[in-house]
């Protein structure tokens, strides 16, 4: 039987985790949508990796009030490869795909990136905080279809020369163990190529997808020069939100557990 899931934070549950409080969304989701009445069996899960057995009590005006019987399994293992994807912005619901796509592929971080030739351009503050909670979103409901109990960290828009200086992304590049890739549709070497020198041990990757238009030649060299390297897919050009999805696929196949 397929369990039915629900979403709440770490502070939703009580000190003693014995119960757990459901937002309103999600409780009219259980009541309205699902039909669910008291004593009936749920599950819930942290969006920090943790799932839980659960049996609904009350619907309350703002929401429902649970008891926890145990902490179980995750419905869906998460993979073993901490995969991190900067992807330079792109219009809505393309963006919108990649986010939902790699997170059903199991990336643990998203970063939206700002470069030379990025399809968007944010306008002010209000526009930013607006997207990053719709993609947030997005991730949520993605997790939850996919039976992920962590949910992908939504980054805030990042800088492309910031990211390279580390400051978004960590230093940590241990040899055979953290491996940085650019994604490019010139100038790099093939995937296999480029990981034929790591070994199945790489258990973090940090990877670089451009926009539509491609890097710029600066990007490139910029990148090559801090150490990534750069890759290019096979002999067709892909549209920017099916290399993201791609390449997810790929690496999860090469280091995580896509097999």
């Amino acid at each position: 039987m397929t369990r039915r899931r629900f979403y709440a934070p770490a502070t939703a549950f009580a000190l003693d985790q014995k119960s757990v409080t459901l937002s309103e969304e999600e409780a009219r989701h259980a009541r309205d949508v699902l039909r669910l009445r008291s004593d009936d069996e749920v599950y819930v899960f942290d969006g920090a990796g943790k799932e839980f057995r659960c049996v609904l009590g009350e619907f309350t005006r703002d929401g429902a009030v649970l008891a926890v019987r145990d902490e179980v399994d995750p419905a869906r293992p998460e993979s073993s490869l901490d995969l991190t994807v900067a992807i330079a912005l792109l219009k809505h619901e393309k963006f919108d795909l990649v986010i939902q796509k790699t997170t059903e592929l199991g990336v643990n971080r998203i970063i939206p990136l700002k470069s030379e030739r990025a399809e968007v351009r944010l306008k002010d503050t209000r526009d930013t905080e607006k997207r990053v909670t719709r993609w947030r979103r997005i991730a949520l409901e993605a997790a939850k279809q996919s039976g992920r109990a962590r949910v992908p960290e939504i980054s805030p828009p990042a800088d492309f020369m910031v990211l390279l200086s580390g400051f978004v992304v960590e230093k940590e590049t241990i040899a055979n163990e953290t491996l940085r890739v650019m994604f490019s549709e010139r100038e790099g070497s093939s995937l296999a190529m480029i990981t034929n020198g790591f070994s199945s041990a790489v258990k973090k990757i940090i990877a670089l997808v451009g926009p539509e238009g491609g890097w710029s030649d600066q990007e490139i060299e910029l990148a090559r020069d801090a150490g990534w390297q750069i890759v290019t897919l096979g002999g067709r050009t892909m549209r920017a939100e099916t290399a993201a999805i791609a390449m997810v696929a790929l690496l999860q196949h090469r280091f995580g557990d896509l097999n």
